[in-house]
């Protein structure tokens, strides 16, 4: 049986959820602390770009995250999308930068949901 999600994440937490960090965030902070080289920033640049033109941006982004909820793909439907993120995977290994692949059934509950994810409030 193939686990419904998964979700790519730093093990630092987030300041607004309390939850690790995702995989954007995770690769943001390491722009911001200059750890990523101008190249490898355009990398991640170009990939952020594919998934703000390919992947819906949940609601309550605009809102700031109300409710701290936090996002896993539904591995169903996004199997290109992980392809997308391979590049940022292999710039955290080449920087010994930390990451979790979670897969599971159990997310929490479900507050926002679109073809290729969800949004949960973990517990």
């Amino acid at each position: 049986m193939t686990p419904k999600f998964v979700r790519i994440q730093g093990r630092e937490l987030a300041y607004r959820t309390g939850k690790p960090v995702g995989v954007f965030a995770l690769a943001w902070r390491l722009i911001r602390d200059g750890v990523f080289d101008e190249r490898e920033t355009e990398i991640f640049n170009d990939i952020e770009r594919w998934f703000n033109e390919n992947l819906p941006d949940p609601p309550f982004y605009a809102d700031e995250n109300p409710g701290k909820p936090i996002t896993y793909f539904k591995t169903a439907t996004t199997a290109h999308m992980l392809d997308e993120l391979a590049p940022i995977l292999e710039l955290f290994d080449q920087h010994g930068c930390a990451y979790d692949v979670v897969y599971t059934n159990f997310v929490g509950r479900i507050v926002y949901e679109d073809a290729y994810q969800v949004a949960v409030y973990a517990e």
